[in-house]
């Protein structure tokens, strides 16, 4: 992963073999970044999504392990307990572009990632919401 940034905007470009939201986290870490959008594209050639069922409560995930796509890659950074917390949803497209997408639980860089990272002033943390079962945005007064 290399970056750069540009006021209050990280560009940051991760390379092959790199798992996207590892790299993410070091990158918020290392930057003490509480708060962010997230935005990427690019091409993968393993990842993970999922779906969460409200009702059950479960996560349904899917793996895919083929060259795809990186339609759209977009979410938050926030904070949970003190630690990063990265919730991504992911949109990969097949060698048929047929688009499979959901919440981002892995993605594995088989070309290039670019991402921008626009940090936001200020923390929101998170905590699970009994009755749906996620963790949610809680605003700090």
């Amino acid at each position: 992963m290399e970056y750069r940034k540009f006021g209050d905007t990280y560009v940051v470009r991760m390379d092959r073999g790199e798992e996207i939201l590892t790299q993410l986290i070091a990158l918020c870490e290392k930057e003490q970044i509480a708060l962010a959008q997230v935005d990427a594209l690019g091409a993968v050639d393993h990842a993970v999504v999922s779906v969460y069922d409200v009702p059950t409560r479960t996560f349904y995930k899917k793996e895919f392990n083929e060259p795809m796509e990186i339609s759209n890659l977009c979410g938050t950074v926030s904070r949970k307990e003190g630690q990063v917390y990265i919730h991504l949803h992911a949109t990969v497209c097949d060698k048929d572009l047929v688009a499979h997408g959901g919440h981002a639980n892995a993605l594995r860089v088989s070309a290039t990632c670019e991402m921008v990272v626009r940090v936001i002033p200020g923390e929101v943390d998170r905590k699970l919401d009994e009755t749906i079962g996620l963790n949610m945005f809680r605003f700090i007064d």
